[in-house]
């Protein structure tokens, strides 16, 4: 890549710089800072000199002040600012954005002339193209696992109401029955368009990492009050063992969904240990909240899909405690919306072990 290389006339990223007639740059740095795109704009060296906080957040450091091929190293990008650098005329590539969630940018760079000078200057408008892509995504994948997983219960009911109509038409006593087995099909079938539409939204926001501050303490507290009942009726008690509050930058009902998935799924799938452990504590600026149980385990070979959609260890009993095969997916992609990861270890016969590890808040 060739840089029209000029004697910078500016100070990498401060105030009160000038072009080359004299004309001040805070006006065009004051625009660049209040634009909702990220904005990024490199003088005739190929030096960023100008970037708002939208632009650090979406490259997740400050470039201010480097070279712009220490930021942003795809070649189509560097042509187009070059290009502009050179005078010629607007220009788009797209920036794929690596991280826990990869982004895709549409990236509109144009020159910026300098009033009575030949120089030029780049301006370089981001527009995030994620969302778009997700929702298309969202729909192929949401009509295809929703044909394929409501397939099943459809069928149930087709065959009861086909029963209904011919051989049990006038048997009160079978028709009572399979009046019930409907329901639970049907109820099955709720739950998983509920899991399915709620795994759709959180992926169309996958990209956006949350703002406000939760505290997973408190959220364990609430988790286990509301599950008393199902502790109760499966014989097992929750206990927690928390160090103070655990203050995590993220959603609150999100991360309340994670922990509340984590710990009904040890309350379902794991309740013969009779216990269920939740450990909270700070490490290195970080949160990490462990749920253990004690009951039969997982084999090794199923860990690693734990997370997939659909992936069940036993179809049969999952399906037959209400289970949709989506909470571990739900949970894998809230917390790669947070920055944050799931570790899974388990013992055949010695139980699970499931801890989440988040960015601690630093500001609280």
């Amino acid at each position: 890549m060739k840089w029209p290389f000029r004697k910078s006339d500016q100070t990498a990223g401060g105030q009160g710089q000038t072009l080359a007639s004299g004309a001040p740059l805070a006006l065009v740095e004051n625009l660049v800072r209040v634009l909702p795109d990220p904005v990024i704009v490199v003088d005739s060296s190929g030096t960023v000199i100008m970037a708002n906080e939208e632009a650090r957040a979406a490259l997740d450091r400050n470039p201010v002040g480097h070279h712009l091929s220490a930021s942003v190293r795809t070649p189509a990008i560097l042509e187009a600012v070059a290009a502009a650098l050179s005078g010629e005329g607007p220009r788009q590539a797209e920036l794929e954005l690596r991280g826990p969630v990869p982004r895709s940018v549409d990236v509109y760079v144009a020159p910026l002339p300098l009033p009575g000078n030949t120089a030029f200057h780049a301006v370089m408008i981001f527009k995030d193209l994620t969302r778009e892509q997700q929702i298309e995504r969202m729909r192929a994948d949401f009509v295809a696992n929703a044909s394929h997983e409501l397939r099943t219960p459809l069928a149930s009911i087709s065959g009861f109401i086909e029963t209904m109509q011919g051989a049990a038409k006038n048997d009160e006593a079978a028709r009572g029955k399979f009046l019930g087995l409907m329901r639970t099909q049907a109820e099955r079938m709720a739950r998983l368009i509920d899991d399915l539409l709620s795994l759709s939204r959180i992926e169309i926001n996958e990209h956006v990492r949350p703002t406000g501050v939760a505290d997973l303490a408190q959220i364990a507290r609430v988790v286990r009050d509301s599950l008393e009942p199902l502790a109760r009726e499966r014989g097992c008690e929750v206990r927690l063992d928390l160090e103070g509050p655990l203050p995590v930058t993220g959603d609150w009902d999100e991360l309340m969904q994670v922990v509340q998935n984590l710990i009904e799924n040890a309350l379902k799938y794991a309740s013969s240990g009779k216990l269920v452990e939740v450990e909270g504590r700070a490490v290195n600026g970080h949160v990490e909240l462990a749920v253990r149980d004690h009951g039969p385990g997982i084999a090794p070979e199923h860990i690693p899909r734990l997370t997939e959609r659909f992936y069940r260890v036993s179809v049969q009993e999952s399906r037959s405690r209400g289970g949709t095969g989506l909470g571990l997916a739900i949970v894998k992609h809230i917390l790669n919306r947070h920055r944050g990861r799931i570790l899974v270890t388990s013992e055949l016969g010695a139980g699970s072990n499931f801890t989440i590890r988040l960015p601690a808040n630093k500001t609280s």
